[in-house]
């Protein structure tokens, strides 16, 4: 197996020299050699974008860091699926697409530098920046007809300022990320898109609690999926299954499924074990045990609403811990983020038709969960009327609210068209006889609320 050594290459890890060339060299040499390892020593190896070849294998010594430039203009188009939707956007950091045998390995760290990303957002979203000014977004806004009328989730698709992660895999097979930490992702940390085969261990992520839409791990229609021992401290949901969003994840029809979660940690962020809110090609066929959810926002978390389609079926949930979480358990097909003010149908408490846009929950089972000092209510659960959430059944499980604290029982998600309450009990709405067996609600008078 060919092995190249960067520094041997003349790359200097010193933080300051720009190795971009010198990775894309030893990565094409070792892509003519049919593959390899690609070693990468101790120091602060600062780059532009790494594109990765089949067979390659991305190793970081205990001490390396692979620092990414922070610099727009570095990241140029590449076709990927953003916020669900298939479309050109900014290059990822480290990124490999239609390739196969690839892994990143080691106990070194991948630095996106996220900082100066998530500026660039916040002073176009407080200046109210709605549509392309700098030369990639006009690029990108070119590369994207009718990008006007796509669906979001709050990420700004609108100024096509289209933030890259720090890693994505697009349509690859056998695909294994280990034991290495990845920090300041400027959008979605690890981001495989229409994977197969995708092992995810022993890895740890941390993004500042405040930094926006940077999820922890978004696995994006891809199947066969193993994520187990990671640690995730996040700005937004920790580990989201997604399926792409609307009529254009309806077109590709491409679910997630076989997905296995086991022996994971994540802190801060909105969602522990997060299916959606781009649910269109189906999500099915999931395993999440023996995980913590320590004061993350929601532990289990189930997000979708009309006009994002898709079946999600098959879902099973059991042992785990959560301390002070907002809500621990939130099925919201009601989410509010990435509407606009002239969608009031999509949070109607009336029917409305069905169609192929409309979300459909079926088959979900949770057991053995443990939930003290739950902070604005015990669970919520809010299931469309025209579809409502069916054979739900959440067993063996213990729920205690903080009931001197002082979040609103209308923190449990982020939804809209629901009455507010005043109790943190846990709430079940347009669920279709939901089974709750052996469930102890400690903390409100009223320990369940059913509409």
């Amino acid at each position: 197996m060919e092995k190249i050594n960067l520094e041997e290459l003349g790359g200097i890890p010193d933080g300051l020299f720009d190795n971009t060339e010198v990775f894309r060299i030893a990565l094409e040499r070792l892509q003519v050699a049919g593959g390899g390892l690609l070693e990468i020593g101790p120091g602060v190896w600062a780059t532009g974008p790494i594109k990765l070849f089949s067979a390659c294998t991305l190793s970081l010594n205990e001490g390396a860091v692979v620092s990414f430039i922070p610099e727009p203009e570095r990241y140029r188009p590449v076709p990927t699926r953003w916020e669900g939707v298939e479309c050109y956007a900014m290059h990822p950091c480290l990124f490999s697409s239609g390739q196969q045998d690839v892994a990143v390995v080691g106990r070194g760290c991948i630095d996106a530098n996220g900082s100066a990303w998530w500026s660039i957002y916040r002073q176009k979203k407080s200046t109210g920046q709605d549509r392309p000014r700098t030369e990639i977004e006009k690029a990108l806004a070119e590369l994207n007809p009718g990008f006007e009328t796509q669906p979001g989730g709050g990420g700004g698709r609108a100024t096509q300022f289209l933030r890259p992660p720090a890693i994505q895999f697009y349509k690859c097979r056998n695909v294994a990320i280990r034991d290495i930490t990845v920090i300041n992702s400027p959008f979605w940390t690890i981001h495989p898109v229409y994977c197969s085969n995708l092992e995810i261990s022993g890895v740890t992520i941390i993004n500042p609690p405040d930094a926006p839409n940077t999820d922890g791990i978004d696995i994006d229609s891809c199947e066969g999926v193993l994520i187990q021992d990671c640690t995730v401290n996040v700005g937004d949901d920790g580990i989201a299954l997604k399926s792409g969003s609307g009529s254009d994840g309806l077109r590709v029809n491409a679910p997630t499924c076989d997905v296995t979660i086991r022996n994971c940690s994540v802190g801060a962020g909105h969602g522990g074990i997060v299916i959606g809110s781009e649910t269109a090609g189906g999500i099915n066929r999931v395993l999440a045990e023996d995980c913590r959810f320590i004061g993350t926002d929601r532990g289990i978390r189930i997000k979708s609403r009309r006009g994002r389609g898709g079946r999600i079926t098959d879902l099973a949930f059991r042992n785990l811990v959560m301390k002070d979480n907002l809500c621990p358990v939130a099925i919201n097909m009601y989410y509010r983020c990435g509407t606009a003010p002239d969608e009031p149908q999509l949070f109607s408490q009336a029917e409305e038709p069905i169609g192929p846009e409309t979300p459909v929950l079926a088959n979900i089972h949770i057991s053995g969960i443990h939930a003290a000092g739950c902070r604005a209510s015990a669970g919520f659960i809010a299931g469309l009327p025209e579809s409502p959430v069916r054979n739900l059944t959440i067993e063996a499980s213990f729920f205690s609210t903080e009931e001197s604290g002082k979040h609103s029982p209308d923190d449990s998600e982020m939804y809209l068209g629901i009455p507010s309450v005043e109790t943190r009990s846990f709430r079940v709405l347009n669920a279709s006889q939901p089974v709750f067996r052996n469930v102890r609600v400690q903390g409100p008078l009223e320990p369940f609320i059913f509409y």
